[in-house]
């Protein structure tokens, strides 16, 4: 048996898990900043990082208090250090090396895409069948993996301009909607019609697994504001769930349509989607027909966490894949 406390603060969530043997989750602390950024629609990198200052010693000891265990019992630390903010990443990685050094306990060193993959398993989630295509979509991240094992996987589509948790955010602010834009556009598309308005889809060439969502999100601008730009949109409450829900079908045609390239291009026996987005509602009721299995996270590993970070580690260390103490923080994902 194998316990690993994880730390996550790549962008705005201070995280800290226990986890046992890759699956079992005894703890997942989570310290989110929605309130310091929700003024500024965005996440401001200063902000986060000195957020994550003060949440991280007091999540880390939370996440230990829960889980029941102490540090001296633990077998491994590991910790998100790419990609992400970099003064975010530097948080978490200063003090998983610095516990790592202090327990002589062994670092781990985890991609968070990655890991939003795995957390499909979490808690005996869901049993994987390989090959599988796998898609993490949130607010920094809209990317394409051809997954031969969770430790195996290689980089296939990625977006071209915004994110599609970012297109989320930014039409939420041209409806005057609040941040984070993503689950208040899905709540507002239960009462809306998908049909309303035709808003493009990109699929880019036939065979492209790339994606691009600029044009979407200009696209429900000129709707609501016309090409003019009018400072503040007249809308009735139907008026805006019936964009809010043609938005949100024109994001999951594209997603489902990449996906379906993908699986049948590498004989998928499986999909993964992992990220923030994959809370989507409208999202999840799109896949339920799809031809093979299609695997989400549990609510609670949908968004940031360490919980998955710990799970991946796992895997990590049983193939003895640790680190050592010059471990770097790194902005950029290195699954190519």
């Amino acid at each position: 048996m194998a316990a690993i406390l994880a730390i996550e603060s790549t962008c705005d969530e201070t995280a800290a898990a226990v986890v046992v043997d890759g699956e079992r989750v005894l703890s997942n602390v989570i310290a989110t900043q929605f309130d310091l950024h929700a003024k500024y629609r965005g996440v401001v990198p200063e902000i986060a990082s000195r957020a994550h200052l003060e949440n991280i010693l007091p999540v880390i000891r939370e996440s230990l208090a829960k889980a029941n265990y102490s540090l001296e019992q633990l077998d491994a630390i590991a910790v998100a250090h790419r990609p992400g903010l970099i003064g975010s990443l530097l948080i978490g990685v200063t003090a998983a090396k610095t516990l790592a050094w202090w327990l002589d306990k062994p670092l781990i060193a985890v991609d968070h895409v990655q890991a939003h993959l795995f957390s499909v398993a979490l808690e005996g989630n869901a049993r994987v069948d390989f090959p599988a295509v796998g898609l993490v979509a949130s607010g920094g991240h809209t990317a394409l993996y051809h997954l031969r094992s969770f430790l195996d996987l290689e980089l296939e589509g990625s977006t071209l301009d915004d994110a599609v948790g970012e297109a989320y955010d930014k039409v939420a602010s041209i409806l005057n909607l609040g941040y984070p834009g993503g689950p208040i556009i899905d709540k507002l598309a239960l009462n809306g019609d998908p049909a309303a308005i035709r808003f493009p889809r990109t699929f880019l060439d036939r065979d492209s697994l790339d994606f691009s969502f600029s044009g979407l999100k200009t696209s429900v601008l000129y709707h609501v504001r016309g090409p003019l730009g009018r400072d503040e949109p007249k809308l009735t409450d139907q008026q805006t769930a019936d964009i809010a829900a043609s938005f949100q079908a024109a994001c999951v045609d594209v997603l489902r349509e990449k996906l379906r390239r993908a699986a049948a291009r590498f004989n998928a026996r499986s999909i993964l989607i992992g990220g923030g987005v994959s809370a989507n509602r409208g999202l999840r009721a799109a896949m339920k027909d799809f031809p093979i299995p299609v695997l989400f996270p549990r609510p609670e590993f949908c968004t940031d966490n360490a919980a998955m970070i710990a799970g991946l580690a796992y895997l990590l260390l049983e193939s003895g894949k640790t680190s050592g103490l010059d471990l770097d923080a790194v902005t950029y994902s290195q699954i190519k």
